[in-house]
């Protein structure tokens, strides 16, 4: 093998077209339940997102919106991989826009600039 390019996997969020901080929803089983939120981690023993209940997405979203004082908000959790159904990433398809993009233009500002993730461009 001397001589030869060895060639290395890809690494699991790439070999998905995720990169970290990408924004997903993810299904989950035992109990069902549905979260929206931005991709720290995915390893073979399970994910990390800084998520909210995606039933409490369009109150966050109005919370921000209003500038009121936070009452809801993401938090980081880890879900192991026994417990994820589904996970697709948060895109706009066709007229249909994505949770993030909602999130923009009701509130003004991206969800990373309202996390503090990036410059805030009021």
């Amino acid at each position: 093998m001397a001589g030869r390019a060895r060639k290395t996997a890809p690494a699991p969020l790439a070999a998905l077209g995720l990169a970290e901080g990408d924004a997903v929803i993810v299904y989950l089983q035992a109990p069902k339940e549905k979260v929206w939120g931005l991709l720290l981690s995915l390893q073979a023993a399970g994910l990390v997102l800084r998520c909210i209940d995606l039933a409490a997405f369009d109150d966050w979203m109005r919370q921000e919106a209003r500038r009121d004082e936070p009452y809801l908000g993401l938090t980081t959790l880890f879900y192991p991989m026994g417990r994820v159904e589904r996970m697709e990433k948060d895109e706009s398809l066709g007229p249909i826009s994505s949770y993030s993009a909602r999130f923009a233009r009701e509130v003004g500002r991206s969800v990373r600039a309202v996390l503090g993730l990036e410059p805030d461009r009021e």
